[in-house]
């Protein structure tokens, strides 16, 4: 099998030593995203607005990679707060249409930047 790596410059650009995706055959390897502004690197202020960016930001990169979050089959969201679950469901309905993805939801110490959430997901396109 082929590997490819997505790249969008619609997500922020990758701060370590990761792609922004990885496409094995018909499934895509989404790497974390937290609330960067793709613009400005800069991590947006709140909870609320953070959660918002990392779908689009999750959104961005699903389509750079020919595919969108309906085909997210497995989301892992971390938050340093798990107080703020209930924002992160709520703002999922927007994202996310039944028959909604495998899930987990995990609390974390600490994210990159301090940031508050971050989630990952895992696709299948195509075939």
């Amino acid at each position: 099998m082929t590997r490819s790596i997505i790249s969008t410059t619609h997500a922020p650009a990758a701060i370590g030593t990761y792609s922004q995706a990885v496409k094995v055959g018909d499934t895509v390897y989404l790497s974390g995203q937290i609330g960067l502004d793709p613009a400005s690197m800069d991590l947006l202020e709140g909870i609320d607005a953070q959660i918002v960016r990392v779908f689009d930001n999750l959104k961005a990169v699903a389509e750079a990679a020919g595919g969108s979050l309906a085909d997210v089959v497995k989301l892992n969201v971390y938050l340093v707060d798990l107080a703020h679950f209930a924002k992160v469901n709520e703002v999922m309905k927007s994202y996310f249409a039944e028959p909604f993805p495998a899930r987990a939801a995990v609390g974390v110490a600490s994210l990159p930047r301090n940031a508050l959430v971050e989630a990952d997901a895992v696709m299948v396109v195509g075939g």
